[in-house]
């Protein structure tokens, strides 16, 4: 029998195999560490983009996904808004198919083990690097009067996030795969410095081309605080939807066969593809080809098939969101899980270092 596999439990038989193969199977799987900010409202983009491949990606890997509320700091939320932002953000996270039960769903302030290493990995990291950051650049201009030590290390803070749990793989969008090069030249530097302690984390995603969800003004990408009036949410209504969509960008439509398309009307296509069937979106290209397209009919249907798609996870998770308790359960389920990770990996870091005096 397996005594202290889980606290109190002691398997036997078949049982203890089961348990034997299901760990087997955890530890051959590579590891994928992502997180979500604890700010704003979760769109298409991010489920596109990001929690699309997450629900992939429990199946095939042994993931842990958290909600960055530490990172969200750096912009000094209100505290009253803090437990509902974390709250609503593991909802939709669960809302749009992302199993607890497979994968650890935790909030990064629930394991301590991350800001002790953010600590030792800010040794290694220098002020000269991170303020090249071009994400460091851009919070610089567009909040002057708010550039914080937490905006300047954000690079350090995500390595911890990755690093604490050995992780491998990292499935982030186009603008953060420069931080994801970055945990891997301070986890070089650790190793060069204290010994082989952790792997080289690599962007990862199931396609080499990482989508981006444009806006519906045809101006940048859906943005969680940007362009609210031109980016679906995953909590907007109906027919706040329908409203949105309704006022995308168009013209007066082709005067010539095949012409080519304008990105704002790019844009039409492409979220059609992600949202109508195949035989839709082929009709409507057929008759832009043939300049008889009509946007409004277009438009429409964009937004009953946008409107469709979003009502079941906007359901779902306003349903969890009732539930206060359960999501507390999620999060203190998935603290478990990810801090008997976490403390394997401080221990190993602490010992590298020297700091174990007793």
């Amino acid at each position: 029998m397996i005594p202290g596999l889980w606290p109190g439990i002691f398997l036997t038989g078949s049982a203890c195999h089961a348990a034997f193969l299901y760990l087997a199977a955890v530890m051959s799987k590579e590891i994928v560490v992502s997180g979500i900010r604890s700010t704003g409202y979760l769109h298409l983009g991010n489920y596109f983009g990001a929690m699309r491949n997450y629900v992939r990606m429990q199946d095939d890997f042994n993931c842990y996904f958290f909600v960055a509320d530490y990172h969200a700091l750096t912009t000094h939320p209100d505290p009253k808004l803090l437990r509902e932002n974390v709250y609503r953000v593991v909802a939709e996270n669960v809302a749009c198919g992302l199993d607890p039960e497979k994968v650890a769903l935790y909030a990064q302030s629930d394991i301590p083990e991350i800001p002790e290493l953010y600590l030792m990995l800010n040794m290694l990291a220098y002020k000269g690097e991170l303020e090249k950051v071009p994400t460091f650049k851009d919070k610089v201009r567009s909040q002057p009067d708010n550039v914080n030590a937490g905006l300047l290390t954000y690079p350090v803070l995500m390595t911890a996030d990755i690093l604490i749990h050995k992780g491998v793989k990292v499935p982030v969008g186009k603008d953060q795969e420069q931080h994801v090069e970055m945990a891997r030249n301070f986890a070089n530097r650790f190793n060069s410095r204290y010994g082989e302690t952790f792997p080289e984390p690599y962007p990862f995603n199931y396609s080499d081309q990482l989508i981006k969800i444009p806006s519906l003004d045809g101006a940048g990408k859906m943005s969680k605080s940007e362009n609210v009036n031109a980016t679906i949410y995953l909590a907007d209504d109906d027919d706040l939807i329908r409203k949105k969509v309704m006022k995308a960008k168009t013209d007066a439509g082709p005067t010539e066969h095949n012409s080519e398309m304008p990105d704002y009307i790019q844009n039409i296509f492409q979220l059609m593809n992600l949202v109508s069937s195949p035989e839709t979106t082929e009709t409507f290209k057929a008759a832009y080809n043939g300049c008889t397209i009509r946007y409004g009919d277009m438009k429409k249907q964009l937004a009953e098939d946008m409107v469709n798609f979003v009502r079941p996870i906007r359901e779902k998770s306003m349903a969890l969101q009732q539930n206060p308790s359960q999501i507390a359960k999620i999060l203190k389920e998935g603290a478990e899980k990810a801090r008997e990770s976490s403390s394997k990996t401080i221990a190993d870091a602490r010992k590298k270092i020297g700091i174990n005096y007793y």
